[in-house]
């Protein structure tokens, strides 16, 4: 799949540290590399704790790019760990070096405006906003309610069988 460009200020905040009030140069390199390891161990819990099936899932983060690896069950399971990584706050590429057990074809994705609901995205992408389910259904577990879309999130939506 390749680089994934997200906003790098939108998102959840995965552990809420921040550093910038470090002034020691030598001190505020180690205190940015402690805390891009504790935010890759974090954002594995995440996926694990998701119950996304990704085997030896590996995450590296270098200022504001994620890099995974790992072995993906399917295509829908990669997206969704690229979205996870990608729609938290402080990231804004994430390099998917991920492989796929079960190929299928690849989702298109949606960067979230201000006014956007699920029905606008659906109506946009498939004609019809009574089908924003399937987008809603695509994006979970991250999304655990229709309704509750922000700015600046990316979202995946699938292809209508």
């Amino acid at each position: 799949m390749g680089f994934f460009s997200f906003i790098k200020n939108a998102g959840a905040t995965v552990l809420g540290i921040d550093i910038t009030e470090v002034e020691d140069a030598e001190e505020r390199a180690a205190a940015e590399l402690k805390l891009e390891k504790a935010v890759a161990k974090k954002l594995k819990e995440t996926i694990i704790d998701l119950h996304l099936q990704v085997e030896n899932l590996n995450i590296f983060i270098d200022e504001d790019i994620a890099m995974v690896k790992g072995l993906a069950y399917d295509q829908a399971t990669k997206e969704k760990v690229v979205l996870i990584i990608g729609n938290s706050k402080g990231i804004a590429i994430v390099d998917d070096q991920m492989t796929v057990e079960c190929a299928g074809p690849e989702a298109q994705f949606h960067t979230v405006i201000n006014g956007n609901t699920l029905g606008k995205i659906a109506k946009e992408f498939y004609g019809d906003a009574t089908k924003y389910p399937v987008i809603f259904e695509a994006n979970k577990p991250m999304l655990t309610d229709p309704d509750t879309i922000y700015p600046g999130q990316l979202l995946r939506i699938p292809i209508l069988d």
